[in-house]
Order: C-alpha cells, then structure tokens, then sequence
C-alpha cells in the first residue's frame, strides 16, 4: 500500500524542492516573515514563489508553506497541540495489550511497558527539540528533518515510505476498525436479529459509510483548524477506554482464569511470543510521525521558541495517555488472563464475548459508537499527511496553491484509495507486527541519530554514547520483532482473505 502511493504521489518532485531548501542552513540564516494568504492569481503565485526563494537563506519557512494543508495555519498553542497528540496517541491497539502481559507475566510486562512509555517519552523529547534549528529553519514535517539529518538519498530511503505508511496504512486500519466496529453495533443494537435485520448492511458497506463519513470530516483545510475534531476524538478515546477497563474490573471473572503464559511447543516458539508481545507493547504508542507536524501548527518568534508550549502539550497529553494504557493492560489481564482475544479489538472482543449477556446494550452500543467516533477523528490527523504530501505535489509543479474543489478532490481520492486497500486487504492487522518492526525505527531510533547528526555532541560524551546506545538499541530490537513477526506467520500461517471483509 505505502509503495503504491509512493509512486502515486509523485515524490521525486515534491522532494526535489524542498530539499534545495532544506540544504541551505548556512550561519546568515535569517527568518522571513511569510502570509497565509494565498496569491490571487497563478502569475502572482509564480512570482511570489520565484521572489521570496530568491531572498530565502535557510529561514523558518518554505515558502511553498504558506499553501499547505500541515503549515499553512501557525496559530496553535498548547490547548491544540495537546488535543492532537491525545487524539493521535491514544488507538485501539491499546486494547491489544493484555496480550502482552499475558506472554509476559504481571511483572515483566508492566517493567517492558513502563520502559517502552519512558523511551518513546525521550525520542519526543529530542525530535521537539530538533524542529528548530539554530539557523531558524523550521522542520515541520518528518521527512524533511529526515534528509536534513542523513542526507537526501538515505533520509527518503530510510523514513519516505515508514512515514507514507504509518499515515496511509493507519487510515486503512482505521476503515477496518472503525467499519467493524460499526457492524458490531448493528448487531447489538438489533440483538442479533431480534428487533431488526442485523444483516441490513454488509461488512464491505460498513467499510463504505465509515469511509464517506471521514471524507466529510476530513474537508477542514488544514491541520490547526481540526482542533475541534481532535478535542471530540480526545474525549471519546479517554471515555472509551475508561468504560472498557471499568467494565472489565467490575464485573465477576470466570473461575479457570489463568495468568501462567501459554504454552509452546518449542523453545523458538516461546521465544517468539516474547517478542511478538513486546512488539504489541513498544506498538501501542504511536504519533511519532506526526508531532513535528503538529509542532508545525505553532507560532514562533525569537523570544518565544515552540519546543516549550509543545512540551507542555506532550506533558499533559501523555500523562492522560498513561492514565487510560496502564489501566487498560493491568485490568483488562486481571479480569481475561490469557483468555484475551488476539485479534484485533482485543479487550473489545473480550466484554462482548465474556460480558455481552449481562451489560446492558446501550453500555455496549456507546462503547462502539465511541470507538467508531475517535476513529473518524484520529482518521484526519494522520490523512492530513497525505494531503499535504498531494498539495505539495501539485503546487511544485504548478507554483500556485490549490483550488478548493481540487482539496476536495485529493481528499475524495484518498478515501477512495483507503476504502479500496480496506477491502482488498481486510486482514491488514494481522500484518501489523511484521509492518510495525519494519517502521518502529522511526519512534525508538532515528531520533537518536537525528540528535548526534544535527547536534553534534560531543564524541563519546553522555548524550552522544546515551543517544547511540538507544538508538542501536531501537535498530536491534527492530530487526528482532521483524524476524518474530516473519517466524510466527510462517509457523501458523496467514489468514489471507482476499477481498473478503
């Protein structure tokens, strides 16, 4: 999917620019103020892309900026930037993590856990810091500080499809979740054909109402002005999580509940399911794609640098984001042990399997409605990646922004695109370990090497060997879930239903 869309998206173009620009971070670096507003005419886009270029040497903004959907708005603050990373950070693979401790045990799955939450808390740390540089160029996109860090040809080739892959193959995932989840509230609301036709729409038209609901949704022109959208997504994603380890702890537990791991058949086996859980665990926290973009939202001026209402945000955003993940793993093994489904839904498979006969249906029907409200929700934020990656496309080549009716046709493209991969490929999720390794490096890793490539610490200092040591760390431990993911496909095979949601 992500390699399609590369091609799809023209790259080599719209990377060309920006890198030109990027590359020249010299010592007279100075920042240009830039409008928002667009240019009347094509002429007068082509001169003002032409003029202020010329006059361009490294400062905050390319001017192409100005017309694109992730940058065009810069007057964020901390209240929006923590609704994004709430809305962005908090998903359904949360709900996977009794999984983890299931594998795990209590003590050695709350230790991998906690590590994995203070890690990725550091890589976020540095990849905010590292949006702006001492030049005053401004990285508001992954990709870009990417190739500033390990040259073009290795950033575009370590992080372009990664990057074009965790935004595209989450909306998939998205469509997938959040169409399933909308069939699932079918059936509960009509009780299982009871009260009404519970076949009245198929999986496939699930998939299709949720897809045009997101490309309604999704037709804000840019990423600062869907602040209400992510504040509605926030509060879902906290409410659902919240009612889902409620509802586990409160009800009674099945009298042969088991916490001992399940057992193999071999050694590679067990050491595979340790891997396979770690992988669910360093998964759950995802976003890292996104914050540069979402710190591309805030305004900056010499006396008020960005990286301190960003970090603010993330304090905030992550500490509800704890709140809702540590419960959601501690109970959710306490009440299913390893009786927790490992497909996708996970906790949510659990309360309708184990839980179903005894809460009322209109518990369940507003967990699903929650679930199937943040999904639409976080489906903008990582779409709008795509979005600007097809707007900036266009406007390299045209050097003029786009007409709206055009916005509205990339948007309608790409729901398009995703419905179709939703389909094609429903079983998507069972992928996301092998997936998931291969782009882990671009939360746990890069970062690391970002810092010593731009920063340039002192060789063999502290935070020279601590961000070298972590971020080979990160690459190991990549390469790791990427062969566990590989080994337990092979051994129990792949539910390859083709076109068969």
């Amino acid at each position: 999917m992500a390699a399609a869309m590369e091609e799809g998206f023209g790259e080599a173009n719209w990377s060309t620019d920006r890198v030109h620009s990027l590359s020249r971070r010299s010592e007279s670096a100075r920042v240009i103020p830039i409008t928002t507003s667009n240019p009347t005419s094509e002429e007068d886009g082509a001169d003002y892309i032409a003029t202020s270029a010329a006059d361009w040497g490294g400062g905050e903004l390319n001017p192409q900026d100005a017309w694109l959907p992730l940058t065009e708005s810069r007057n964020g603050n901390t209240i929006s930037a923590t609704l994004h990373l709430l809305c962005s950070g908090i998903g359904i693979q949360a709900l996977l993590l009794p999984v983890a401790l299931a594998t795990l045990g209590w003590a050695w799955g709350i230790i991998c856990l906690s590590l994995a939450f203070s890690w990725q808390l550091y890589t976020i740390w540095l990849l905010i810091h590292l949006h702006e540089s001492d030049s005053g160029t401004r990285y508001s996109r992954y990709l870009d500080l990417a190739m500033t860090a390990f040259g073009q040809k290795l950033g575009k080739f370590s992080s372009l499809v990664p990057v074009m892959y965790l935004a595209a193959g989450t909306c998939v995932q998205l469509i997938i979740i959040g169409g399933g989840t909308l069939k699932l509230f079918i059936t509960t609301v009509c009780r299982d054909g009871a009260t009404c036709d519970a076949k009245s729409l198929t999986t496939v038209e699930c998939f299709l109402v949720f897809m045009i609901m997101a490309v309604v949704v999704a037709q804000f022109p840019n990423l600062n002005s869907l602040a209400w959208v992510s504040l509605i997504g926030s509060i879902t994603a906290i409410a659902y999580c919240t009612m889902i380890w409620a509802l586990s702890i409160g009800k009674s537990r099945s009298s042969d509940i088991s916490y001992d791991p399940p057992e193999m058949e071999s050694n590679m086996d067990r050491f595979g399911g340790i891997l396979n859980s770690l992988g669910i665990i360093v998964l759950a926290f995802r976003g890292h794609n996104v914050i540069l973009e979402i710190q591309g939202t805030l305004p900056l001026s010499p006396k008020h640098p960005t990286h301190k209402p960003m970090w603010r945000g993330v304090a905030i955003s992550y500490l509800l984001i704890a709140m809702c993940l540590f419960p959601l793993a501690i109970a959710g093994f306490w009440a299913y042990g390893n009786k927790v489904p490992s497909s996708n839904g996970g906790l949510l498979i659990a309360i309708s399997k184990f839980h179903g006969h005894d809460t009322p249906r209109i518990v369940l029907g507003l967990i699903f409605i929650l679930v199937i409200i943040n999904c639409l929700s976080t489906f903008q934020i990582y779409g709008m990646v795509i979005f600007d990656k097809l707007e900036s496309n266009y406007t390299s080549k045209k050097k003029k922004p786009c007409a709206r009716w055009l916005r509205m046709a990339f948007r309608v493209f790409f729901g398009g695109m995703t419905f179709f991969a939703a389909v094609a490929v429903p079983f998507l999720g069972s992928l996301a370990p092998l997936i998931g390794g291969l782009t882990l490096p671009l939360a746990y890793a890069y970062p690391c090497f970002m810092w010593i490539a731009i920063k340039k610490p002192k060789p063999k200092g502290v935070m020279w060997c601590a961000n070298m040591g972590i971020g080979c760390l990160g690459l190991v431990l990549s390469a790791l879930l990427v062969v566990a993911a590989a080994w337990n496909l092979a051994s129990k095979g792949l539910h390859a239903n083709f076109f068969k949601p």
